[in-house]
């Protein structure tokens, strides 16, 4: 049996016919660019989000970046976030010449280890980022309490969280903004890059509009240096078509962490993902630690078993980084997680029969005395 990491294909084809017809009518009125299917698009998102406000840009990276400017954060001042996150989220605080300062990850669930935030705060930060990492909203009570405290914005990183939900809220509407992806793998994705900003901040939303938009509020007039970073219509499309789809698919991907975790429970070399009280996890990623993780990785390769590690070098330690003059040592839950995460394939046309493949395959590793 061979089984995709992920299955876009399958996923792609739940909406062709839908996507074919607004993309014909879209060609058809030449609606290319901040046209009525953005709107709309944006519309239905801030719904879907209980916010008030959803603001269409190029990508995931845009979004973080465009908030931060937003908030008039630049240089001098200082930003926190999670150590183990993609690199996207520093670099969106380098590209606006801030700073990033990390925090080390609890080993509990890879999320932002909200006791040492304190300890990161210096004069000069501005605003903290929690990471929705795989899907797993971070421990937002606190986050704002601490940031509130100390006169700090919220931003939350929800690249990975498209419907998460923290004690019942939504992800994307608890902070003060929200970032979110819509690259095609995502639980919500496009046919290519698109992003979203979601706020409750009616001056906030206003002024991200104009920075997507070359600094322009209204044709040709340029209050500021903004640029371009505007979702498309044809991308519009494809999420608004979507998005009706996307509770249904988070709980495909429920059902799956479930299988997975019963059909692992007792397979001691291997730590399953842990899913906090607080929380509706929605499973972008389902995430395995394993101390043999590369000969796990390569044994279900060779079964035919996609698998991919997220992400194998923490961001202190990337090159992109040097100067900054971080080191081994300094994020050891990071490190260490790095050296033994696996992502198995999780996506919400995947079979029972397929889950099943995997468990065994899992199985078979660790039973094997020769592994």
């Amino acid at each position: 049996m061979k089984i995709p990491f992920l299955d876009l294909k399958a996923a792609s084809a739940e909406v062709a016919d839908e996507v074919c017809v607004r993309w014909k009518a879209i060609v058809d009125q030449s609606d290319f660019v901040l046209g009525g299917g953005v709107d709309r698009f944006e519309r239905e998102f801030a719904t879907y989000c209980e916010c008030d406000h959803a603001i269409g840009v190029a990508s995931g990276l845009d979004a973080l970046k465009l908030i931060l400017r937003a908030m008039d954060i630049g240089p001098g001042d200082e930003v926190i976030t999670a150590s183990n996150s993609f690199i996207a989220t520093a670099l969106a605080i380098s590209s606006v010449g801030a700073d990033p300062v990390l925090v080390d990850m609890k080993d509990e669930d890879f999320l932002i280890d909200v006791r040492a935030l304190e300890d990161a705060i210096s004069p000069k930060t501005k605003a903290i980022i929690p990471v929705h990492l795989y899907g797993q909203v971070a421990d937002m009570d606190p986050i704002i309490g601490l940031a509130r405290k100390h006169g700090l914005k919220v931003i939350e990183d929800a690249a990975q969280a498209h419907g998460a939900l923290y004690k019942g809220r939504t992800c994307g509407a608890i902070g003060d903004a929200a970032a979110f992806s819509f690259y095609p793998g995502k639980n919500l994705g496009a046919f290519g890059d698109g992003g979203a900003v979601t706020t409750q901040d009616r001056v906030l939303a206003d002024r991200l509009r104009s920075l997507r938009n070359y600094g322009s509020p209204r044709r040709y007039h340029h209050e500021e240096l903004g640029e371009n970073s505007r979702l498309d219509s044809l991308q519009a499309a494809v999420l608004s078509a979507k998005l009706p789809h996307l509770e249904t698919w988070n709980i495909r991907r429920r059902q799956i962490f479930k299988r997975y975790q019963e059909g692992l429970s007792d397979v001691v070399a291997l730590r399953l993902p842990t899913v906090n009280d607080y929380a509706e996890h929605v499973f972008h990623l389902y995430v395995v630690r394993a101390d043999r993780r590369d000969e796990l990785m390569k044994h279900l390769q060779e079964k035919d078993i996609g698998c991919i590690i997220h992400y194998p070098i923490p961001i202190h330690l990337q090159e992109a980084y040097a100067s900054k003059g971080w080191k081994n040592g300094d994020f050891p839950s990071s490190e260490k997680a790095a050296q033994e995460i696996l992502s198995l394939p999780i996506f919400p046309t995947m079979a029972d029969e397929q889950v099943d493949y995997v468990i065994e395959t899992i199985r078979a590793f660790f039973a094997d005395p020769r592994k």
